[in-house]
């Protein structure tokens, strides 16, 4: 299934084919491939290895797969966002996002997300979750900005939903 990009104001969220996915989780990039400074970072490396996982375990996931952050205006990857899955059986997706330090601070991580938000609604999930580490604030600010409320905390993360 072909999904198109989403842009925001300053964003584009494309999503990733498998080949794709393959060449960040390999750290290789092709000719044409336009990765910022510090891309991939782990995170998008382990975000990539569940994504394909995924695809050889259920198939294409549809609008709920994984999307690389670039940045509009140079097309350069600064990071990734995406669900962990199709929704569950209640309908609620699963979220995680990630940017490179240099593209941290300026508000793209909460904007990437504001449009992941949108395109679940559209596509039919009944609600958003996601978590991130207690010593993480900036990340409990990008969930807050992009609708979601604290809901739990644990000895290691606090935990974030939003129901549509």
């Amino acid at each position: 299934m072909k999904i198109p990009s989403v842009a925001t104001e300053r964003l584009l969220l494309h999503p990733l084919s498998v080949g794709e996915a393959e060449r960040i989780a390999a750290g290789e990039a092709e000719p044409g491939d336009r990765w910022g400074e510090g891309y991939p970072e782990r995170g998008d490396v382990i975000a990539v290895t569940g994504f394909l996982r995924g695809w050889a375990e259920r198939g294409d996931p549809g609008v709920f797969g994984a999307y690389q952050i670039r940045l509009l205006d140079s097309g350069a990857a600064v990071g990734g966002i995406g669900f962990h899955g199709p929704p569950d059986e209640l309908g609620v997706a699963t979220v995680g996002y990630g940017l490179v330090p240099v593209a941290r601070g300026k508000g793209y991580a909460s904007e990437a997300l504001r449009a992941l938000v949108e395109l679940a609604r559209q596509a039919g999930a009944e609600g958003l979750k996601g978590d991130a580490n207690l010593d993480n604030p900036a990340s409990h600010r990008v969930m807050e900005a992009a609708g979601m409320r604290r809901v739990a905390e644990d000895e290691q993360l606090v935990h974030f939903f939003l129901g549509f």
